[in-house]
């Protein structure tokens, strides 16, 4: 072979050699097929506690189960030390729905839902229960009701998850429960996913949370995520979900079928905790007007001594580019009416606590003055302005919070996902109901970093 040949001859393998290794580099950027959609499982799963708006003497239990399954049913008994309550168990039939849902992975998916409230139930009262078909049963799981007001309690407080649920929310969630086994029930402020209709993204925060949803009752606003686009007085859609898979209480505004479940409040030993749906707050000018007016009456008329409001839209953002003056003009002025205690907000993706000013003290904030707290469990992070309203914030952390009430007194404690205290304040109440509050952060370093993410002014779709 002449030299002029063995080079041709070269040139060829090495031509193929690079269309082969530029076929395989292709072929490695083009993302796999998602996996099919799991079907529901004959076993029951997704099973979930929610507080009622009678936590003394009820107890919300939601479930999934396969497509054509059997009449749901829980079995439940007051707790004993051994297992003998088996034979004293009552049997109550669920409400059953055979459901066919567009998700977004698959249109007319189907699966059955089955929920119950439990009633009747005794005040401060640990039991045990089980749900099922008949054939196929969970393990027995336990809950408690609500005590007396005044009592001490505690519950624990949630921003954000959204993202990589699965990997990163299941950490928080986890060392919360560390931090405080015995909590009476969890706070979750929004965007619990990050695609309102993805069943595979609704299955991630089940399984992260796996058995802390069966024995940790849960009460959830939703945010902008659990809403499809747009969120505006066109019609926003709410997951279809959310009603499916959550028994919440049904004394929201009277009327409106938009803010059955997103909108409600559940007064519990001398705390009443509402919910407000913000982005129909937001967005939608007659649900808007419903919730001012419902809000407005319930707060006026309200026997706690202590009041939570839980939204996910802040009333005073930690992002540099976000604000929500629509929120705030319809709700400000009545938390400064009622003097509302405390407002538990998300979807900002970073950490701040202060008092704002009220419209009386337009200076610095009185001891009386409502807090607010902005936190973010999940993985997906914002830049935190240098806010002067906060007593402390945070950049690029996830955090869980920790609350513990006992008649006069509150005290409120932020916790890293490595388990580290990082803020914490508290407040206590004179006979005349006037507040005193006591800043308690720790002497560590803020974990807050100067920076900014461009995006537009009050954009909600983020």
């Amino acid at each position: 072979m002449t030299s002029s040949a063995k080079y041709l001859a070269v040139r060829a393998l090495l031509t193929a050699a690079g269309l082969a290794i530029s076929v395989l580099a292709t072929a490695q950027t083009v993302p796999a097929p998602a996996p099919p959609l799991a079907a529901a499982t004959v076993e029951p799963e997704r099973i979930i506690l929610n507080l009622t708006g009678d936590p003394q003497h009820e107890m919300a239990i939601t479930w999934r189960s396969a497509a054509g399954s059997a009449a749901g049913k829980v079995q439940f008994a007051v707790s004993e030390p051994g297992p003998n309550f088996v034979s004293r168990t009552t049997e109550v039939l669920a409400k059953t729905e055979a459901l066919t849902l567009d998700v977004q992975e698959q249109a007319g998916f189907q699966a059955t839902y089955n929920s119950v409230v439990l009633t009747g139930l005794n005040p401060a009262t640990r039991y045990v229960y089980r749900v099922g078909d008949g054939t196929h049963w969970s393990e027995w799981f336990q809950f408690s009701t609500a005590g007396a007001p005044g009592d001490k309690f505690t519950f624990i407080y949630l921003g954000d998850a959204q993202n990589n649920v699965k990997e990163h929310w299941s950490r928080v969630l986890r060392e919360a429960l560390r931090e405080d086994g015995k909590a009476s029930f969890m706070l979750h402020a929004g965007d619990l996913i990050n695609r309102h209709a993805s069943d595979r993204e609704w299955g991630e925060w089940f399984s992260a949370g796996g058995f802390i949803h069966a024995q940790t009752p849960s009460i959830m606003t939703p945010g902008n995520h659990e809403y499809g686009r747009p969120i505006d007085d066109t019609g926003a859609r709410l997951s279809p979900q959310w009603r499916a898979q959550y028994t919440l209480p049904e004394n929201g505004p009277e009327g409106r079928a938009k803010l059955k479940e997103t909108a409600f409040y559940v007064d519990y030993q001398g705390v009443r905790v509402i919910s407000v749906d913000a982005p129909l707050l937001h967005g939608d000018d007659a649900e808007r007007a419903a919730q001012v007016a419902w809000l407005d009456k319930i707060l006026a008329d309200n026997p706690n001594t202590w009041t939570v409001i839980s939204l996910h839209f802040p009333l005073y953002s930690s992002e540099p580019d976000r604000d929500n003056p629509r929120v705030r003009e319809a709700l400000k002025p009545l938390i400064d009416k009622y003097k509302v205690d405390l407002l538990l907000q998300g979807h900002d993706h970073g950490y701040a606590r202060g008092a704002a000013p009220t419209a009386r003290s337009k200076q610095h904030p009185k001891d009386d003055a409502t807090v607010y707290v902005v936190s973010v469990a999940g993985p997906k992070m914002y830049a935190v302005s240098d806010l002067a309203w906060a007593d402390r914030k945070a950049s690029q952390s996830q955090l869980f919070q920790v609350l513990t009430v006992e008649g006069k007194s509150l005290s409120y404690k932020a916790f890293t996902a490595n388990g580290e205290l990082y803020d914490a304040f508290s407040l206590t109440k004179d006979a005349k109901g006037r507040k005193t509050r006591k800043d308690l952060k720790p002497a560590t370093p803020e974990l807050w970093t100067p920076g900014k993410k461009p995006a537009k002014n009050g954009d909600l779709s983020q």
